[in-house]
């Protein structure tokens, strides 16, 4: 991995909620930008009204968006998310599908609420920077 995630002493456990508090990355590693995914299947269309279900769909787009660089969702440092409509308990299915995907080690995220997205169905909408070894 070419970054260090550190959740400092003094600052709360974030991890039950699916982000960390820092990241570094040494000097000279290649950076890969992941522009906004959202739960769309291959066509672009939402694949569902279901939020818990384009959260899903979202990281496995993320996935596929860093594999054709080589890298895969270890690699990430930060999330950038965005929630429409955003209450409480949103955070529970945001934070379970980062636990899944990235254990006691989450990348730094802000989440924001949004009124809308792109298109009308869109719920949940994430960007991701990771870094290369």
């Amino acid at each position: 991995m070419a970054h260090d995630i550190v959740n400092p002493d003094g600052l709360h456990d974030p991890t039950p909620f699916g982000y960390s508090h820092t990241a570094s990355v040494p000097a000279g590693t290649e950076l890969v930008l992941v522009a906004g995914q959202y739960g769309s299947g291959p066509d672009g269309a939402v694949v569902s009204a279901d939020f818990s279900e384009q959260v899903e769909q979202t990281f496995r787009n993320i996935g596929v968006a860093l594999a054709a660089h080589g890298l895969d969702l270890g690699h990430v440092v930060r999330l950038r998310t965005y929630v429409v409509g955003h209450d409480v308990s949103r955070l529970g299915p945001i934070a379970a599908a980062v636990q899944e995907r990235w254990g006691a080690k989450p990348p730094t995220q802000t989440l924001i609420g949004v009124a809308a997205l792109a298109t009308a169905d869109m719920l949940f909408e994430v960007e991701a920077l990771a870094a290369r070894p």
